[in-house]
């Protein structure tokens, strides 16, 4: 059965914004960027809310961009070739090859693709999907990378509940900018 992961980068004190909705403590360096690159390559389909769904439509135009290095072009052919499904209660269409409106509730599109045959984990992006997908006890592995930056508030990588969930650590590892990655599965 495929994984449904949630990775994104987040603050020290646990946020993936901050209280001005900026991300710009958060741009990777070409370390960090090319071990996103692995991540996605491991991806079988991305779930996106509206929010995060809208700042990647850069990546699917990125190609045309003249000023783009080799590493960030590799990005865009993954990231333009990978199936995605947005879940939003204001889209009526998205645009973006191979993208595509969720067509039910984030449970049964879950249920959907581990159902159907293919490779790659499920990746969930951006901070309100993951909490409902979380609530639902749906995901299976938390993948933060933790910049070093405390932002004072913000929208929290890890939804706020009253449930404990225990963890076990898969895998970690720290960049030489101070980022570090923790790979954590939930216990079951």
């Amino acid at each position: 059965m495929r994984n449904v992961t949630y990775s994104m980068g987040v603050s020290l004190d646990g946020y993936i914004v901050g209280p001005d909705g900026g991300f710009d403590w958060s741009p990777p360096d070409d370390e960090v960027f090319r071990f996103a690159t692995d991540q996605i390559r491991e991806v079988g389909v991305h779930l996106l809310g509206r929010r995060l769904y809208e700042a990647m439509l850069y990546w699917e135009t990125a190609d045309q961009d003249p000023s783009l290095d080799d590493s960030r072009l590799a990005w865009a052919a993954l990231w333009k070739a990978l199936p995605k499904v947005v879940f939003s209660t204001t889209l009526s269409a998205v645009q973006g090859s191979n993208t595509r409106l969720a067509s039910g509730g984030l449970a049964e599109e879950i249920e959907r693709l581990r159902a159907e045959p293919g490779e790659g984990n499920i990746a969930i992006g951006g901070a309100t999907l993951a909490a409902e997908a979380a609530a639902l006890g749906l995901i299976d592995e938390f993948r933060p990378k933790v910049y070093p930056v405390l932002v004072g508030g913000g929208v929290p990588f890890f939804p706020h509940r009253e449930r404990r969930v225990d963890l076990e650590l898969v895998e970690s590892r720290v960049f030489s900018s101070g980022v570090v990655y923790l790979r954590h599965r939930v216990a079951r």
